[in-house]
């Protein structure tokens, strides 16, 4: 297919959805109105003071019963939003974070501190030739520390004895 029968095609779906807005607009506008005029009839405004002060007592009224509505609603919608975020919320932590992979890079330490210090500075991280070499001694322990475990449970049942007797 040609760019120009592309570009043709193109302009003729956007002229096609432009008419289906302004249809559309027509149509809600239509819509309000029918609603309005079955809903609200056009107030009577001729009489006495009376009749129009009752009338707008009336219509007092009316105000009330709908700004009732429109609050009870509003709090529904309210708190179905935040119904929403918090199942977000627990779906997000039932998910879980997931780590991204992490690349092996074969560098040395040496090299890792050039790259990153620069040339001028040399470090060397050979830390095992610094240390010294120390022998381990093997210590042990005598026999008669262990002690008889009898002699021990005796001693404690001495120590429960002398807590009892006071």
């Amino acid at each position: 297919m040609t760019s120009s029968r592309k570009h043709h095609l193109k302009s003729l779906m956007l002229s096609i959805a432009a008419n289906w807005l302004v249809q559309e607009k027509k149509d809600i506008t239509a819509a309000k109105e029918a609603y309005m005029s079955e809903n609200c009839p056009a107030p009577n405004t001729k009489g006495d003071q009376a009749a129009l002060m009752e009338t707008c007592k009336k219509l007092a009224a009316l105000l009330d019963k709908v700004d009732e509505e429109r609050y009870d609603l509003g709090s529904k919608v309210g708190k179905a939003d935040k119904e929403i975020e918090d199942l977000k919320i627990k779906v997000v932590d039932l998910a879980g974070v997931k780590k991204p992979a992490l690349k092996r890079v074969r560098m040395s330490a040496d090299a890792m501190l050039k790259a990153l210090l620069g040339s001028k500075h040399t470090v060397n991280m050979d830390l095992r030739a610094g240390l010294k070499q120390v022998k381990k001694e093997v210590k042990e322990e005598p026999a008669e520390a262990v002690g008889d475990w009898r002699k021990n449970i005796e001693d404690k049942t001495d120590r429960k004895k002398m807590f009892e007797t006071s």
